[in-house]
């Protein structure tokens, strides 16, 4: 066994997670693969994932209950009862190109229009500067090696075509306008990338509570797809082997009900092969963002 190996013992909380991707029906080396994408080594993942399946259902309750899932709370839906092909918007129809249940994702076709997108990226691009994340320990923002895009944000209702978009968001996702968090515009060069993360704010983390005073924690996000790159560029979402490629106007959303890596909302932008990536995200909170 390898000393990567070593260093990466299999917690009570992967055996929940891989019992919940069992639950949901994914096939054993869909769940493998999954983990190999999110850096665990081979023998480690194969190993967890032999054990785990094959424990008498007793132990795995016992260690269910000793991680403590968070309990769900309620998301943004859009109406997509009946199956429909499209939806009202507002001010506008939208195409429904893919959805999922588990986990809860929808790709969107027509969100915005070509002028729209080329009028975000112009507002946008006097203000760019290196993308930043969240710091764990204090609650602020630091640049992070994972991600390697240029950004900005939007304040919400700053201008008549942003509070144009924020409100068919709303309208499309049933969820109130004050719940949303300003428009953040992100520049992807070649080689630019995000690593697979989590957009939850995780309650172990020292700043999380000062998070969390603005509005509760996020529940859902929509990326907006500004151009269309040349090549590459994909959301990827490693926990399901999905990529959504990035087409202008098109958008992908997810939600995600707890803080938790069981939602199997793990995602990426993986790296711009050639041209340039532009998108618009739209982070949902359980309150009102202030």
């Amino acid at each position: 066994m390898s000393t990567q190996s070593l260093s990466q013992p299999v917690s009570d909380e992967l055996r929940v997670w891989i019992l919940a991707q069992a639950q949901a029906g994914c096939r054993p080396e869909d769940v493998l693969a999954a983990m190999r994408s999110s850096g665990w080594a081979e023998d480690v993942a194969a190993l967890a994932l032999k054990t785990t399946l094959a424990m008498p259902s007793g132990m795995l309750k016992a260690a269910s209950d000793a991680v403590r899932l968070p309990t769900g709370a309620t998301v943004p839906e859009p109406a997509l009862a009946g199956a429909t092909s499209a939806l009202n918007a507002g001010d506008r129809s939208v195409q429904v190109l893919m959805s999922m249940r588990h986990p809860r994702l929808v790709v969107f076709g027509g969100l915005l229009s070509d002028a729209e997108c080329d009028a975000l990226v112009a507002l946008a691009r006097p203000r760019l500067a290196r993308s930043e994340t969240v710091e764990n320990q204090s609650g602020g923002s630091e640049v992070n090696a994972a991600r390697t895009s240029q950004g900005m944000f939007f304040e919400r209702g700053e201008t008549g075509l942003i509070s144009m978009i924020e409100q068919r968001i709303a309208t499309l996702l049933q969820w109130p306008l004050t719940h949303g968090e300003g428009l953040q515009v992100l520049h992807y060069r070649p080689g630019a990338e995000y690593r697979p993360h989590h957009d939850y704010f995780d309650p172990a983390h020292p700043g999380t509570a000062s998070i969390l005073q603005r509005g509760g924690q996020r529940v859902a996000t929509l990326v907006m797809y500004l151009n269309t790159p040349l090549a590459g560029g994909a959301t990827i979402f490693p926990d399901v082997a999905l990529d959504v490629t990035p087409l202008k106007g098109s958008a992908v959303f997810f939600s995600y009900d707890r803080p938790h890596a069981v939602t199997r909302t793990l995602h990426g932008g993986a790296p711009v092969v050639a041209g340039e990536k532009w998108v618009a995200t739209k982070w949902l909170r359980q309150g009102v963002f202030t």
